[in-house]
């Protein structure tokens, strides 16, 4: 049959494409629907083209003291419109050149929007498809939260503020987890007066208090003003009334306070776990055939995370391998100067247990010193034998962590991390001191 496949998926981002290519190399016939784009989120509305802003705004930084580096640059400004155009181009290369992949491997792209009608029958408009298999990958949207309901004009969410060509003077935000801080950074370094407000009792409420103490210290730095365990009362007139007895007027609130899920549209009865679609541990809906990953089970809403769960299924589905998949090994990370990244376990959730830290400050580094990026730390936390937790505020903190999660992952000792070689000079020396920390002593720092 024409229209008759090995596996469906529903969704072209990173867990829809990931899972479409990776079918295709198990020799698997795929279909793959996509309403928009390809790269989801991600790619269109997300993490690609906030972090090319990002860049451009960190780099506008970075000129700005190049004379501390000897270097004479005149007069240094930023305009926006190009940022913009910038952002918007890296967009489209990506697409083009994603499209161009999937299509590589012999998967069929439909760009419609599909409909499961039953356990083996995906509908468009214009055709039925028969799957032996069907993934849903549809990903998350901004979530809309009550008395913030978005315009997109004077309240914004992280989608309606990447497509705005002018950003005004005056910005609240809503939220401090990755978007809300990230967001901050791009703000301030674009010379913007950002003011966050944070319900939790601390900064990115997820992270390691250290960290959110240490993101406390480069919010003031830069000049970004923060209320934690504070909320937004009233709106009124473009008048924000908040809980601690504040009173402000933006021009402009980026609420960033979560996302929620894209269901599909079908006619089965797929069960749900609150908003989210609820899965087992091999991320089988309860149609045994018919699987949920990425943001839309509500596991972890984090690309990254998502890549991991389309390998893992297809390979239950061609092989059988159950799939393994620990939310405590997934990194997360903040970006902009320095880095924020954090995996396992944070050193609050130990609270009552025996549990030993390394806290190695960056400062310490050659490398940080010779780049003059010493505001930071990398640390580490073991718990019988084993390392369960690490935080780093650093440049390259995403790299950084990565060997943390690897150690995580295989119940790693210090003992046993220690004997690789850290090339030296490096921010990863970071990791090796700090391990060396929970041993006899770092060998950068003073005795205690």
């Amino acid at each position: 049959m024409e229209n008759s496949f090995d596996l469906g998926i529903i969704g072209a981002g990173p867990a829809g494409y990931s899972a479409a290519i990776r079918a295709a190399q198990r020799g698997l016939r795929v279909v793959l629907f996509e309403k928009e784009y390809a790269g989801g989120t991600c790619l269109n509305k997300g993490c690609i083209p906030t972090k090319a802003v990002l860049h451009c705004t960190d780099l506008f930084k970075n000129i700005k003291k190049a004379e501390k580096f000897g270097i004479t640059t005149g007069e240094t400004q930023i305009d926006y419109t190009k940022v913009f155009n910038r952002k918007n181009d890296v967009v489209t290369k990506i697409q083009k050149s994603l499209t161009k992949l999937i299509q590589s491997h012999g998967i069929t792209i439909v760009n419609e929007e599909a409909k499961i009608t039953d356990v083996q029958t995906i509908k468009t408009q214009s055709a039925d498809y028969f799957c032996k298999n069907i993934i849903i990958a549809t990903g998350s949207k901004p979530a809309n939260i009550k008395g913030l309901e978005c315009d997109g004009e004077f309240i914004v969410n992280s989608n309606q503020i990447l497509v705005m060509p002018q950003i005004p003077d005056n910005i609240l935000i809503v939220g401090s987890g990755a978007i809300g801080v990230e967001w901050a950074r791009i703000l301030s370094a674009l010379g913007k007066n950002v003011t966050v407000v944070e319900l939790a009792q601390k900064l990115l409420p997820a992270a390691d208090f250290d960290v959110s103490k240490r993101l406390e210290r480069l919010f003031k730095k830069d000049k970004i003003k923060f209320f934690v365990n504070t909320k937004i009362e009233n709106i009124n007139n473009k008048t924000v009334e908040l809980s601690n007895g504040q009173s402000l007027t933006p021009d402009l609130i980026l609420c960033a306070v979560g996302r929620e899920p894209v269901l599909p549209q079908t006619e089965l009865n797929i069960e749900k776990d609150g908003k989210f679609v609820k899965v087992n541990e091999n991320f089988q809906t309860n149609y045994d055939n018919i699987f949920a990953i990425g943001d839309i089970n509500g596991k972890l809403q984090l690309a990254h995370s998502a890549v991991h769960q389309a390998i893992g299924v297809v390979d239950f589905i061609t092989q059988n391998t159950p799939v393994h998949f620990n939310p405590l090994t997934v990194p997360s990370v903040v970006y902009g100067s320095p880095e924020i990244a954090w995996v396992g376990v944070t050193e609050q959730t130990l609270e009552g247990q025996d549990y030993r830290v390394s806290n190695f400050p960056v400062a310490a580094l050659g490398k940080a010193q010779a780049d003059d990026e010493i505001d930071g730390f990398v640390k580490v936390i073991e718990q019988n034998g084993k390392i369960v937790g690490a935080s780093a505020v650093t440049p390259e903190a995403a790299s950084i962590i990565q060997q943390f999660a690897l150690m995580i992952d295989n119940n790693m000792s210090a003992a046993t991390a220690l004997k690789t070689v850290f090339a030296h000079p490096t921010y990863s020396e970071s990791v090796f001191e700090s391990l060396l920390g929970l041993d006899i002593g770092a060998l950068s720092l003073p005795p205690v």
